[in-house]
């Protein structure tokens, strides 16, 4: 049974009260150069300083937080591309918890080595992140250690959640917010923040043209298989779960349109991110720039776009800047 009700207003305050202590609120800084491309303000929300290099540090560190004494005692368990397992990692060697992530073989080797900086075992299982899924329910089964989901999980959308609020209290006046999406934890907690202090905001949602498992989902609606492809974006791959109880019915009913954008132009994005706005963004924290760049999203107002990630192989992201030619 899909479920919604439980992440309110109040819910995502209080996220922000939770995880104080251990995130930061990250920059917003207007862009001239989209805002001239535009004909609109635009501005940055540079989410990709967050101390772990992502957003997911605020879901992570507000579930792990959210555990109780036994809970935290058996141990964290997640399923990762990436970025959530750095977070989760991060948070729980804080907290002195045992964590172990679960990967595919698709992720990128920079985000295993991050992952394993901060002290957790990682596990990597099969070709795609429902093969890694599998052994984090033996785990969670066999082993009895605590789930932390990277997205479909009440606590970790109001942490996520917290970004929104930094944003509507800058920009009060925001006509539109463009969100990187994948699983949907972000942009349903950025979404609730942002329109339940301004319901005139507009939220658009970006995916990679490659295995879009959201937008799919939301094509055909209701939670289907969606095949998880290699793409520069890597952090925004994986589906949203058949069982998904939360941001499905989120993003259906908070976001009002999903871009999907093509490998060139996510090169396209870390490119100006680089050259224009002076950041250094992995694909998945370039994609909402890459729609306005691309002309996909014309924005007629005060606009924010949220770049989420910084965690590129740094020769990737040499190559990607000098122009020459990559693979996903």
């Amino acid at each position: 049974m899909m479920r919604t009700d439980e992440i309110t207003l109040d819910k995502i305050e209080e996220a922000r009260k939770t995880i104080a202590s251990t995130i930061h609120p990250t920059p917003i800084i207007p862009s001239a150069s989209l805002s001239h491309l535009c004909n609109a303000p635009v501005f940055l929300k540079l989410e990709h300083q967050q101390l772990t290099g992502s957003f997911k540090l605020r879901g992570a560190t507000n579930a792990i937080l959210n555990l109780n004494d036994y809970q935290k005692s058996r141990g964290v368990v997640g399923l990762s591309t990436g970025n959530h397992g750095r977070g989760l990692a991060f948070s729980a060697r804080l907290n002195e918890i045992k964590c172990i992530i679960c990967m595919s073989s698709l992720v990128p080797q920079n985000k295993i080595d991050g992952i394993k900086a901060q002290g957790a075992e990682v596990r990597i299982v099969g070709e795609n992140q429902d093969d890694a899924q599998e052994e984090v329910d033996r785990l969670v089964r066999e082993e009895n250690m605590t789930l932390i989901p990277p997205f479909d999980h009440p606590d970790i959308i109001a942490g996520q959640g917290t970004l929104g609020l930094e944003i509507i209290e800058v920009l009060p006046e925001l006509t539109l917010a463009i969100v990187p999406l994948s699983g949907g934890g972000l942009i349903s907690g950025v979404a609730k923040a942002i329109k339940s202090k301004n319901p005139r905001c507009k939220i658009i949602g970006v995916s990679m043209d490659r295995g879009a498992a959201m937008y799919e989902c939301q094509k055909v609606g209701k939670p289907i298989f969606v095949k998880e492809e290699k793409t520069l974006a890597d952090a925004l791959g994986g589906g949203i779960g058949l069982d998904n109880e939360y941001t499905f019915n989120m993003t259906r009913d908070l976001v009002d349109d999903i871009i999907l954008v093509f490998e060139s132009e996510i090169i396209s994005g870390v490119k100006h991110a680089y050259w224009q706005e002076k950041q250094i963004v992995e694909g998945s924290g370039a994609v909402s720039i890459a729609a306005l760049i691309s002309g996909k999203i014309s924005p007629r107002g005060p606009t924010v776009s949220l770049m989420c990630g910084s965690n590129i192989d740094l020769n990737t992201h040499h190559q990607i800047i000098s122009g020459l030619n990559i693979e996903a």
